[in-house]
């Protein structure tokens, strides 16, 4: 980062993604490549990435407080599962090309779509949320793998999480994303630390892209709350489509 523009153009994209990242997901897809554009050693873009993932998380979980929205302590036995996965999800080096990569993630935003657009609606009075017995140890059970693929690149997982949440949990779109960024703060935490701790962290370049990032999750936190599920929903459509074109054909 040589150039004095490339920290108010990081700060633009982070803003970007933040809100993103805290409607639907996949905004790391568009920040790794930006930070590599700029310079930074792919390991080092992806510990670095994490410094606005982590901030980003903290205002939107603040946003969604601020508006009364929270599924505490669910989210937090969600988190702390997580949290375990993506410690090892971080350590893991996965031996796979980068183009066979990103068309298996292309077909997943695919899959995810299309779940968004055929699942059948649930109605407002059939959502009696599952946050005990069964459906929490389901949760902590899946979130444990969510965790290791988030502490590996964590890129496209937010799609994933929200839709989990909605259909097995049965949370609106709204609470879904409340405990999302909460989760994705917990997880992420840990996922820092062992990018710290292997310097693989750019402080500078980290904390200007978390003002951007922090500021779009907190108008995107509240501004979700405001729209209600019929935004979210449509949001998701719109950028897992997008993503998952992304990665077919520009790899």
């Amino acid at each position: 980062m040589e150039e004095w523009y490339h920290y108010p153009l990081l700060i633009f994209v982070g803003f970007i993604v933040g809100f993103i990242n805290t409607v639907a997901g996949g905004g790391s897809l568009l920040t790794l490549p930006v930070l590599i554009f700029l310079g930074l050693p792919p390991s080092v873009a992806n510990g670095t990435n994490r410094v606005g993932v982590v901030i980003q998380n903290l205002m939107g979980t603040a946003g969604f407080k601020s508006k009364g929205v929270s599924t505490f302590p669910f989210d937090i036995y969600l988190g702390i599962s997580a949290f375990f996965g993506a410690v090892l999800g971080a350590y893991i080096a996965v031996d796979i090309k980068g183009e066979t990569f990103n068309r298996i993630l292309a077909i997943v935003m695919i899959i995810v779509v299309l779940i968004i657009i055929f699942k059948p609606k649930i109605k407002s009075d059939e959502l009696l949320e599952r946050v005990i017995g069964k459906h929490l140890w389901i949760g902590i059970i899946a979130f444990f793998f969510f965790g290791i693929y988030g502490g590996f690149i964590n890129a496209g997982l937010g799609f994933i999480i929200i839709l989990f949440l909605h259909y097995t949990n049965k949370l609106t779109l709204v609470k879904a994303n409340a405990t999302k960024v909460m989760v994705v703060l917990i997880y992420s935490t840990a996922a820092l630390v062992v990018f710290i701790l292997n310097d693989k962290v750019i402080w500078l370049v980290g904390l200007v892209l978390a003002i951007g990032t922090g500021s779009g999750a907190w108008v995107a936190s509240r501004f979700s709350v405001q729209k209600g599920d019929g935004f979210i929903k449509s949001f998701l459509v719109v950028m897992v489509v997008i993503m998952a074109i992304k990665l077919w054909f520009f790899n």
